[in-house]
This record gives C-alpha cells, structure tokens and sequence, in this order.
C-alpha cells in the first residue's frame, strides 16, 4: 500500500516577498556611491544655484560698487534683445544643419559597415577618429589646414583662392560640426543595424524583396528610434557648441554666427554685464533639459524594446 502525499497548490499559495533590508543596509549599498554624488553636486548644481542668484542681479563688472537685485528684468532684456533673437536663431540653424547632415553621413557609413569585408576594423577605427578629436583641435584644424585661402586643402585641390570662412560662415562651422560629429550618429546607427533579426531580412529576401525594399520597409522603421536618439543627443552637445564658433568666424561676418554661447561670453567678457549673461545661461541650461527630457523617453522607450524581445 503506498501513501500519497498531498503537495500544495502553488497556484493557490500567496507570492513569497524577498524580505527587505532596513535602512542600515540601505545606507550601506548606497555608501560607495557617495562622494560620486557628493561630487557631481558641488560641481554642477552649485555653480548653477550661483548662477541663478546671478542673474537676479544688476552687475556690471565696470562699476562693481552698484550692484543690486532686479528680480526678472535681466530676462526680459534676454528675451527681447534683437542680437539674443538673432543668437537663437542661429543656434537653431548651425544645431539643425549639423545634426541632419551628420545622421545622413552616419546612416550611410553605418549601411556600409554593417557588410563583412576585409579591412572592416581598421576603416571602422579610422571612421570613429574624427570624434575623438578635441573640438578646439578640429576647429583650428579646418580654419588653417583645409579653410586657409592661401595654402588650404579646398584651394588646393580645386583651385582658386576663395577665403571660405568668410564667404560661407555658417556652411564652414557646419562642415566642421557634421567632420566630428558623424563618428558618433555612425556609432549609434550601427548598433541598431546590428540588432535586426537576420532570420526577418532572410526572409524578405525569400519572398523576393530587393535591397531598396527591405532598407525602406525594415531597416528605416527599426532605426526610427536610433535615429531619434541620435538626433536628440547630437542637439544636447551641440548647441552648447562654443569652440568652433570662436575659432573659425569668430561670430562673424557681423553676427552670422553668433550662438547663444559665444553670445554669452561676448555679453560677459566684452559688455560685462554678468547679470544678463548669467539669466541667458540659465534659459540655455532650461532650454538644453527640455532636450534632454525627450532624449531619455527615447532612452527609455529602446530600453522597453529590447526587454520585450
């Protein structure tokens, strides 16, 4: 005779909870992480929190003595200021032109990378370069190297004796932005490439859909999200964009080129006024979180994407 035990139904027994530790342990997972946030604050919220104080401020250096609190108007004469108007406009500008050209090149870079062929790392590597590059470096290395009417590489090859910085301002600090910044949309791109099913474009390509078809229909619809990360990451770091402006035009012709940031410094270090160009920085600092808000829902929404396959 044998005897059945009788096991519980799982299905009817409560979910078990991992039991949680107090706020001793707490503190303790958390205690290696704080002079890393310790550190970060001081840094950056600091300085911001001076800064936000500053732009409440009448100041001008020239006359330290009269110092004194104006609450808001510093931002009223920010946003009504026709050479911040015309700042703005070119930032969206010099932003806009290097990111679309930048994300174009890096598309087709990242197309041509993602095939096999021989020599692969060693053109992936020398591709990558440019964005390790210091920005001060890259700038000084397009104004004299390539720019210069005399003995630049654009003169030379194709002739003449053209002084492009100052006949195409604007086309001459995008082409430097979109050098060192395709690197990185390529980088970005080629990982989205690299995540599509192989089993998905086989196939397509059974079912007898050519090249042109699959990269309209699959591949561009797969790297919406990657183009969109791209896009919103390029426009946080450049339009702080500062080094290439004050080297190659130096905010000309007139104000051709002048950015909110070379703006700022112009408002701080040539008129002196701390105050106004301490509210525009702010609006740029408010400006550049709106960006980032949607650059972390993409984040986030790519997050969710590879979790759910």
């Amino acid at each position: 005779m044998t005897t059945t035990v009788a096991r519980p139904d799982r299905r009817t027994q409560p979910p078990v909870r991992p039991v949680k530790g107090g706020a001793k342990d707490r503190w303790v997972r958390r205690a290696p992480l704080l002079p890393a946030l310790i550190f970060a604050i001081v840094v950056t919220q600091v300085p911001f929190l001076v800064t936000l104080y500053l732009s409440t401020q009448g100041w001008n250096a020239l006359r330290p003595g009269q110092r004194k609190f104006v609450g808001l108007d510093n931002y009223a004469s920010v946003l009504t200021d026709s050479r911040l108007r015309a700042a703005l406009a070119n930032t969206v500008l010099l932003t806009a032109g290097a990111v679309i050209f930048s994300l174009i090149l890096g598309l087709a870079l990242a197309v041509l990378l993602d095939r096999k062929f021989i020599g692969r790392s060693v053109v992936r590597t020398m591709l990558i370069t440019p964005f390790l590059v210091m920005p001060i470096a890259a700038a000084l290395l397009w104004k004299h190297a390539i720019y210069n009417p005399t003995y630049g590489l654009i003169n030379g090859l194709f002739g003449g004796s053209t002084d492009w910085v100052s006949s195409y301002p604007k086309a001459a600090v995008i082409a430097t932005l979109v050098w060192q910044w395709t690197p990185f949309m390529m980088l970005i791109l080629l990982a989205g490439l690299q995540s599509q099913s192989e089993e998905v474009l086989e196939a397509a390509k059974v079912d007898g859909a050519n090249a042109w078809q699959i990269f309209r229909r699959m591949t561009l619809p797969h790297l919406r999200m990657y183009l969109e990360l791209g896009a919103l990451l390029g426009s946080i770091y450049l339009v702080n964009t500062f080094d290439a402006v004050f080297t190659i035009t130096q905010g000309g012709p007139g104000t051709a080129t002048t950015n909110l940031p070379y703006e700022i410094y112009l408002t701080m270090f040539r008129k002196f006024e701390y105050g106004e160009a301490s509210a525009a920085g702010v609006i740029v600092v408010l400006l550049t979180l709106i960006v980032a808000t949607f650059a972390l829902r993409v984040i986030s929404g790519l997050f969710k994407m590879e979790d759910s396959r």
